[in-house]
């Protein structure tokens, strides 16, 4: 029996020491910085939604590109590490950064007071505005709008343009229906599902009166106040701090002004570096 006993003392002493070990490991791991453990993954998980000209796929409906996925690819060489791409439901995007299932929000990310809550933005890299887009043949309908009163208008759930309706005397007025993403309230008014679509700037100008959107046109009586595109990270991220000097760096070099001429962004990205 003390032979037993024993045995059991160190069974439980083995099992303690491991408790400890792990927990040591626990502790160590959650020390760490946001930026230490993107370094030491080797990658940055990017959440993004797919809209052309900031992250969409080229014509073979593979390779990834735009704006903001070569500006991203340029800051992850910096930092000497890979950038991993990762359609997220916009909605939720908030979530998907508390839970760390991305690292950082990278996709004309319109920096908003409620948004400040839950996430920590890094220096504007792009001017953006809400536009309204219609169809051509509307033009004289919409001509004003309080015309847009009687109007169904879509936007992407949980957008910046889905808050600008809200706060619009008019738009608010009008009946509203929820898309998926951008491209998805383009697709709703192109099919005639819905009379308007307010969409960030940069898309409408990527889109309207070209291939399949032709007849759409920007509705240039809506004036929206201008807003900044920025990154989000998790509230309290030194990652902030640490891209802001990969932005400045890629201002001053040039590198930054070369990908926004690549997307016809140039007025737009010299609007909000110079302010």
């Amino acid at each position: 029996m003390e032979r037993y006993g024993k045995n059991m003392k160190k069974i439980i002493c083995a099992v303690m020491a491991l408790l400890m070990l792990l927990s040591l490991a626990a502790c160590t791991s959650s020390d760490k910085s946001d930026c230490e453990q993107i370094k030491e993954s080797g990658k940055l998980v990017i959440g993004i939604t797919i809209y052309e000209p900031m992250n969409y796929y080229e014509k073979d409906g593979k390779t990834l590109t735009g704006f903001d996925t070569d500006f991203a690819t340029a800051v992850c060489n910096e930092l000497g590490i890979e950038p991993e791409f990762r359609v997220i439901d916009w909605k939720t995007k908030e979530t998907e950064l508390k839970s760390k299932n991305i690292d950082c929000i990278w996709n004309g990310l319109t920096i908003l007071e409620e948004r400040k809550e839950n996430m920590s933005f890094t220096t504007p890299y792009l001017v953006n505005r809400q536009v309204a887009v219609i169809n051509k043949e509307d033009a004289e309908k919409y001509a004003t709008k309080t015309a847009l009163e009687s109007a169904i208008i879509t936007a992407e759930s949980g957008s910046a343009g889905e808050t600008s309706i809200g706060e619009d005397a008019s738009l608010s007025k009008a009946t509203y229906i929820a898309s998926e993403t951008q491209q998805a309230a383009l697709i709703s008014l192109n099919a005639g599902n819905s009379d308007v679509a307010i969409v960030d700037y940069t898309t409408a100008e990527a889109n309207c009166g070209k291939g399949d959107y032709q007849d759409l046109m920007i509705l240039e009586s809506v004036e929206i106040p201008d807003e900044l595109y920025a990154i989000g990270f998790r509230l309290d991220s030194d990652m902030t701090e640490k891209t802001n000097e990969i932005i400045s760096k890629l201002i001053s070099n040039g590198t930054l002004k070369e990908i926004a001429e690549k997307y016809d962004l140039v007025e737009e990205y010299e609007a909000a570096v110079n302010r």
